[in-house]
């Protein structure tokens, strides 16, 4: 999980009207809050204070080199006085990355006893940034607003938030998917536009023979395997459970080489994503498990079956949940089956083999099962069972005429009893606003079986990653009704239509 030092430029509007005092005062201001934004530890990433912009050359200048930093991820943009927006309209056509506009002022109360016309001239940004506002609704672009006093905790929090979507936002230009083989046949979810994902995500999504890769893994020497073998038995516990145990290391040792291998192959390669395909193994062992597992804790994003779309989804997730504080995790997931017992409903969550240990609480095993579909000695995985809480489940499916992101809200539980005949790893929650309306709208949405699972990103977060990207979003949360998404199904189709 390698990432830039981002850094978001603090951008303040005004103008000369009110002269070179006005103008000192404003980029005071802007500077203290800029330092108290770095230094109340609730932004993960560093602001970087700018001069303040008074016209139109300079704004366009400003906006432009933002584009062409690399390390900058977006800005955040404050109208302290009043700026002329017409003197935004080029800087902010050709602006390109993610923007907060900041509705804040640098005073929390009206200073009742000594405001004149100096202090309201200079400290208009109620007046200043509705005209800024006005501009972007005017030209259409894209834009998150946080409004409140810029030293409260919430708006702080708010504008850390935005960041990690933001990043989300820049680091999706970045993701390559290497496809291994094509997806499962006859499958439409995991299906979709290549090319159209590209040109709306910056997704690059290739395709390899799986035997070119196999012998990335085939090449792997032993004491590399053998290295690895030893950190398996020294981070997770061993369940032979009545197995040969020297058969049982070399399963352990096969995941171990495909581990390797995979990822000499996705570095080699500048791939950040990866799907495999249980039908199509080629000269492979065993179904990619436990090594899968290891890569995406790592920060690879995975779909299974060929699933490009939810890979790269839950590579941008990981990004976005980069170097958080007492992160829970972001994994692939699957839907398997219902619990229906009035008052317990929920739905057990698990996939074949590939669920990431990072949401993982308690112990983790490794165990060697027989797996009916693909055809190969038995798989060594990774066993474990979720945290709990709150997360949400993502669903990226593509309509035909567009792409639509489900986002559901979901509450996380321990199951009932154990599931001592089930050698996967599981999760298991109730969608808001509960089970049967969850599940009705996120079939009437279109949603897939699979998801890109976090614990540490918020519906609102993915939203306005969705329409930064300028696709739909679909939120399905404890406010959902059948009958308002239906109608907001429709309504879509239409805003969306091309």
């Amino acid at each position: 999980m390698e990432q830039k030092a981002y850094q978001f430029w603090f951008c303040t509007g005004s103008q000369d009207l009110y002269g070179d005092e006005c103008l000192a005062h404003v980029a005071e201001h802007s500077r203290i809050i800029v330092e108290a934004l770095n230094a109340s530890g609730r932004l993960p990433y560093e602001v970087v204070w700018k001069p303040t912009l008074i016209t139109n050359e300079l704004i366009r200048r400003t906006l432009n080199e933002a584009n062409t930093d690399e390390n900058c991820a977006g800005i955040i943009t404050w109208m302290h006085t009043f700026s002329p927006a017409k003197s935004w309209i080029l800087g902010l056509q050709e602006y390109r990355k993610p923007l907060l506009h900041l509705h804040t002022q640098f005073n929390q109360e009206i200073p009742y006893d000594s405001i004149d016309m100096d202090f309201m001239n200079e400290n208009q940004s109620a007046h200043g940034d509705r005209e800024y506002g006005h501009i972007f609704s005017r030209l259409g672009v894209e834009r998150k607003v946080v409004v409140g006093f810029w030293d409260d905790e919430d708006v702080q929090k708010k504008i850390g938030s935005w960041m990690r979507t933001a990043i989300g936002v820049v680091e999706s230009s970045h993701v390559r998917v290497m496809r291994i083989a094509d997806n499962m046949r006859n499958v439409a979810v995991t299906e979709g536009d290549k090319v159209e994902a590209q040109i709306r995500f910056g997704w690059e999504v290739d395709a390899y023979p799986v035997n070119e890769i196999a012998e990335a893994v085939h090449a792997v020497s032993r004491a590399d395997v053998d290295a690895l073998v030893e950190e398996y038995y020294s981070k997770y516990e061993i369940l032979l459970e009545g197995r040969d145990e020297k058969e049982f290391r070399e399963h352990a040792a096969v995941q171990a080489e495909i581990e390797i291998g995979f990822e000499r192959f996705l570095k080699e390669k500048n791939y950040q994503a990866i799907v495999t395909h249980f039908g199509d193994l080629g000269s492979l062992k065993q179904l990619p498990g436990l090594a899968i597992q290891r890569l995406m804790e790592k920060g690879y994003g995975f779909g299974g079956e060929g699933d490009w779309k939810t890979a790269a989804m839950v590579r941008i997730m990981k990004i976005m949940t980069h170097g958080m504080k007492d992160a829970k995790g972001t994994s692939f997931m699957e839907d398997y089956t219902y619990n229906l017992v009035p008052g317990k409903e929920g739905i057990l969550q698990a996939h074949m083999l590939e669920v990431c240990p990072s949401i993982a609480e308690g112990p983790i095993s490794i165990k060697e099962q027989p797996l009916s579909m693909g055809n190969r000695e038995d798989p060594a995985r990774l066993v474990f069972t979720s945290k709990t809480g709150s997360g949400i489940a993502a669903s990226l499916i593509d309509l035909g005429d567009r792409f639509r992101l489900i986002i559901n809200e979901v509450d996380c539980k321990k199951v009932e009893k154990p599931m001592p005949k089930l050698p996967v790893a599981t999760a298991f929650w109730t969608p808001k606003p509960d089970l049967k309306t969850g599940a009705e709208a996120w079939i009437l949405a279109g949603g897939a079986h699979h998801t890109a699972f976090s614990f540490d990103l918020t519906a609102e977060q993915m939203g306005d990653w969705a329409e930064a990207m300028g696709i739909e979003a679909v939120y399905i949360d404890k406010d959902t009704t059948i009958r308002q998404l239906k109608n907001e199904l429709r309504w879509n189709a239409l805003a969306y239509r091309k």
